[in-house]
């Protein structure tokens, strides 16, 4: 006889990828009960990107240096720059 099979909301894996995090996948299944090689593809899909598992749950190895982040802002600041000066320019109008 063929089990059927569960399905889990998305929010409901990100927490369950979080909880793993912390206290570690075995005991996280555990707790949840659920199959400790369903934790498991949770936390491949968030590495590979197919989970998104929000703020905070990306690595230090995937954070951008300094450099990289300083250059993004100032770009950032830039393109808004340029948005203040036109649209002062249209109220001008």
């Amino acid at each position: 006889m063929k089990k059927e099979q569960r399905k889990y909301e998305k929010e409901y894996k990100v927490q369950a990828v979080k909880l793993a995090r912390e206290i570690g996948a075995g005991k996280a299944a555990r707790e949840l009960g659920i199959p400790v090689d369903t934790l498991y593809g949770w936390q491949k899909a968030v590495r590979e990107g197919r989970l998104d598992a929000g703020a905070g749950s990306h690595k230090p190895s995937d954070a951008m240096s300094l450099a990289e982040e300083l250059t993004a802002l100032r770009k950032q600041v830039k393109t808004q720059e340029q948005e203040i000066r036109r649209r002062k320019e249209e109220n001008e109008f």
